[in-house]
């Protein structure tokens, strides 16, 4: 609202910028990088096969890669998450896809599997510094009432990513190539690539700039927001006022220590189920198989799964709110795991991955509309960094879960990602935080 001073809060402006052209670009740019760093995740379970072909490994030896690369992601959420709270997002940002697409060319030329583990693993420390920031810094641009659905809107171009990488596994195996790895390595850097220059013209979010003191700066932000969606700018004797301070506290301080924990409980849980199934999947689907639920052409059909449920998500997350959502979409996904084991034949199977894929993508897209609205500004990458850390640490031990387990049975393996699953809508449960509207701190 525009007081007597001739002063307007930030919330009010966000409101009349509304959610236009302007955010259509951030959201082509963000989620162009965020296609890349899904094809970065996913290449694990797509080039295990032919990095130990080239290198005269076994599969689980391979697997190294993905392990290494994880690794780094937990130690890039944590550390860039936290440095983005107090240099700024658009400074991490535009360090870490410049890393992410450096390390990521790199790991095409990889001489030795010595040398690609550690070129792995610094380009997971770049893509895990980028997904936290990601997410804190889009949902700063966008009014209350658009906010869920945009942030899921940006977790859809993770489908992108993953249709993409699917294609380009395909075709690398329908051509027969000795390194087809190389080409996915190749492809997963481009987007990287070709976002270095477009995160240089982001700026820093309104909201941080306030908090900074750099209320001109935010100012002339949101005069830009408003001029490229086509609302009355601010004007000369215009200000914006400054948000209510807010104590700096940490993550786990009496205030927000239940609904971290929870969250972050909820992150891990839901990346052990996700990554145990993603990573091994790939390489059984497309050699093993079960009858005609085999081999890339189905992979790129469980890719395309993903897309409707992003799509429910972005309408839950507004119409049913975020906590509701996200329970409905962890206990969906048990179902799809459940489902699974109790499969008999090839068609069930079929449609129990149909339902995991389409569920567990809806799962992270309310996850992702959620989380950085529990955080304040303060603290929302770090926030953010601490759950991505989580859900790497749920993709370092999803390995050796499965490798532990399918040897008993991939339907027991299964099984306990159903009852992961369930335990995290329990949590869900839990909380009592609803942020649907909801300004942010």
């Amino acid at each position: 609202m525009v007081g007597a001073m001739g002063t307007i809060s930030l919330d009010a402006a966000l409101d009349r910028a509304g959610a236009g052209l302007y955010q259509k670009r951030l959201i082509g740019v963000f989620g162009l990088v965020w296609a890349a760093d899904a094809m970065q995740v996913l290449a694990v379970g797509f080039t295990a096969a032919s990095i130990a072909a080239s290198f005269g490994l076994t599969v689980p030896e391979a697997l190294q890669t993905g392990t290494v690369f994880f690794l780094g992601m937990l130690l890039g959420a944590m550390g860039f998450g936290r440095l983005a709270d107090r240099i700024g997002r658009r400074k991490v940002l535009i360090i870490t896809v410049g890393c992410d697409a450096l390390f990521g060319i790199l790991s095409v030329f990889a001489p030795s599997f010595t040398i690609l583990l550690v070129l792995r693993f610094l380009t997971g420390i770049a893509v895990g510094g980028t997904l936290p920031v990601d997410y804190a810094m889009m949902s700063e641009f966008l009014p209350a009432k658009n906010r869920g659905r945009w942030l899921v809107l940006l977790e859809g171009f993770w489908a992108i990513g993953t249709l993409v990488v699917a294609l380009t596994a395909w075709a690398a195996s329908a051509a027969g190539m000795t390194d087809a790895w190389r080409l996915i390595f190749a492809v997963t850097a481009l987007p990287a690539l070709a976002g270095i220059g477009m995160r240089v013209l982001i700026p820093d979010s309104p909201i941080y700039l306030l908090r900074a003191g750099k209320r001109e700066e935010a100012k002339e932000v949101v005069n830009r927001m408003l001029a490229i969606n086509g609302k009355p700018e601010l004007g000369l004797h215009d200000d914006l006022a400054l948000p209510a301070p807010v104590p700096r506290t940490g993550l786990f301080s009496p205030t927000l220590r239940r609904s971290s924990l929870t969250i972050l409980l909820i992150w891990f849980l839901v990346s052990v189920a996700y990554y145990g199934i993603f990573t091994w999947m790939p390489a059984r689907l497309a050699g093993e198989g079960f009858g005609f639920v085999r081999g890339y052409g189905f992979l790129v059909l469980m890719a395309l799964a993903q897309i409707p449920g992003y799509a429910l998500a972005a309408f839950g997350v507004e119409r049913w709110g975020r906590r509701p959502t996200l329970i409905g979409f962890c206990l969906l996904s048990a179902f799809g795991c459940g489902l699974f084991v109790l499969s008999f034949n090839a068609a069930l199977i079929a449609s129990a991955l149909m339902i995991m894929s389409f569920a567990l993508l809806g799962t992270w897209g309310a996850l992702y509309a959620y989380t950085p609205e529990l955080f304040p500004t303060h603290a929302r990458a770090t926030g953010m960094g601490a759950a991505g850390a989580m859900a790497r640490l749920g993709g370092l031990l999803a390995p050796s879960l499965m490798g532990y387990v399918v040897a008993h049975g991939f339907g027991l393996t299964i099984g306990i990602f159903a009852g992961l699953l369930l335990i995290a809508a329990v949590a869900g449960m839990s909380m009592t935080t609803e942020t649907r509207d909801a300004s942010l701190a």
